[in-house]
C-alpha cells in the first residue's frame, strides 16, 4: 500500500514526501523499524525516482516516555514541561536515524536521501559520537562507518538559534538547509535573517545553504 501510495503522489508531481521519525506500527502488533530489510522495497522505489524523503519533527509517540515520568494518562501538548523538551525534544529524529543506520537501510541505499526538517541540529554531535561508539564497540554490526554514513545521506535544518557555523562544519556546505517555519511562532519575523547567522562562510556556501541545497534535492526549476 505505501508503494501504491508513492506511485499516487508521483503521478501528481510530489517533490518529496513526509515520513513520521518513529517506529513503523505493524498490523500483527508493536512496531518495526522502517531500517529493515522487509521495507527495501518501499525504499527501491524512492531512490528509483530520485525523490528526497522529508522528516519533520512529529507526534511520534514519545509522548509516553514523558507521561512515565509525570504521570497522567492524557498527552497537553500546549502545557509547558521542561521534561518533556528534554525527553521529547530530538530522541524521535535521533532514535530513527540511528535505526536506518544501524539497521542497515542507508547502508543497502545509499542514493536514499533523507532531509531533516524543523528537528534543530542540537542533537548532531551526540549522535555522532554514539554512532561512532557503536562502531568502536562492533564494527562487524556496520557495512561501513556510521558517522560517513550519516554525512552523505542526511541533510540538517538548523534552528535560527544553534550552532549554525558549527552543524557546517561537521556536514559540510551541501547539507545544511535554510528554513523558517514561518509564520508558525517559532520562526522569527524576518525568515530571511538567518542568513546573517552564516557571517564566515563563503558567499557560495550562504547562497547553497538558503536555497541551493533545497533546489537541488527537490528538483525545483528555478525562473531565469
Amino acid at each position: 500500500e505505501a508503494i501504491k501510495e508513492f506511485h499516487w503522489g508521483l503521478e501528481r508531481g510530489m517533490k518529496t514526501f513526509l515520513v513520521r521519525p518513529a517506529p513503523v506500527p505493524s498490523r500483527f502488533g508493536g512496531s518495526r523499524s522502517m531500517g529493515l530489510p522487509e521495507f527495501d522495497p518501499f525504499w527501491e522505489e524512492v531512490v528509483n525516482a530520485g525523490m528526497p524523503v522529508t522528516m519533520h519533527a512529529s507526534d511520534s509517540g514519545y509522548q509516553k516516555h514523558l507521561m512515565e515520568w509525570e504521570g497522567g494518562d492524557e498527552y497537553l501538548s500546549f502545557k509547558p514541561s521542561a521534561l518533556r523538551e528534554v525527553v521529547m525534544g530530538h530522541r524521535a529524529i535521533e532514535d530513527t536515524l540511528a535505526a536506518m543506520i544501524c539497521h542497515g537501510a542507508l547502508s543497502r541505499f545509499p542514493d536514499l536521501k533523507i532531509l531533516c526538517v524543523e528537528n534543530g541540529s542540537g542533537w548532531v554531535r551526540n549522535l555522532l559520537e554514539q554512532l561512532n561508539t557503536a562502531y568502536k564497540v562492533m564494527p562487524k554490526e556496520f557495512d561501513e562507518h556510521p558517522v560517513e554514513v550519516f554525512k552523505r545521506n542526511i541533510y540538517i535544518h538548523p534552528f535560527l538559534e544553534d550552532d549554525v557555523k558549527g552543524i557546517v562544519d561537521i556536514m559540510g556546505e551541501d547539507h545544511v538547509m535554510f528554513g523558517s517555519d514561518f509564520p508558525h511562532p517559532e520562526g522569527v519575523g524576518d525568515p530571511l535573517s538567518f542568513v546573517d547567522r552564516l557571517d564566515g562562510i563563503s558567499d557560495a556556501a550562504q547562497a547553497k545553504i538558503m536555497g541551493g541545497n533545497a533546489i537541488e534535492q527537490l528538483g525545483l526549476k528555478v525562473p531565469a
